[in-house]
């Protein structure tokens, strides 16, 4: 069974009402993260990174990770920053797979399984978590190496995704074991 690690919206200015908490929590889990991207690395698990756009379709994906980079994320954004040859998937809304050429990306990997982290728990990545389900993917999340806006309200997705939508949550994905 072939992986891919789906690494959600990490690039952005967090110049937005939940910003701070954000990248406070990004902090606490940069670790976590930083782990999971490097073993995918690793084992040669293709990485698919989808990102809002910052309301500019010019398919730039370059410039939004120098911009993020350059911002008050950046520190902790930089070791987390797509390589060369990875791929980038621009996003219209909170899913990943809602208007996006993913489902043919991971198709033409020939995934069977999705591994989820980034940010937001509660929101992006749960979206996305509900849409790979839908759409016939196994579906793990790593939540300790996504980050939150309210961990009260993470906790209530996470119980959600696990028991209703039947993703599992892990905390460290052992890849091409399901």
């Amino acid at each position: 069974m072939r992986d891919a690690l789906l690494v959600l919206d990490l690039f952005q200015d967090f110049a937005h009402e939940d910003g701070q908490a954000l990248l406070g929590s990004l902090s606490e889990r940069r670790d976590a993260l930083a782990g999971v991207i490097d073993g995918a690395r690793r084992s040669a698990v293709p990485l698919v990174f989808a990102n809002d756009h910052p309301g500019i379709w010019d398919s730039d994906a370059q410039r939004i990770v120098k911009e993020a980079l350059a911002g008050p994320g950046g520190g902790i954004l930089r070791p987390l920053a797509p390589r060369s040859g990875e791929r980038f998937v621009l996003k219209p809304r909170y899913s990943a797979f809602d208007h996006t050429p993913l489902a043919v990306v991971l198709e033409e990997l020939g995934c069977e399984r999705v591994v989820l982290v980034g940010m937001t728990t509660e929101g992006c990545v749960a979206q996305s978590a509900i849409d790979a389900r839908e759409l016939g993917y196994k579906v793990s999340l790593a939540s300790a190496a996504c980050a939150t806006t309210d961990k009260r309200v993470e906790r209530i997705a996470l119980e959600y995704l696990a028991e209703v939508v039947g993703v599992r949550l892990i905390t460290e994905p052992s890849w091409g074991e399901g």
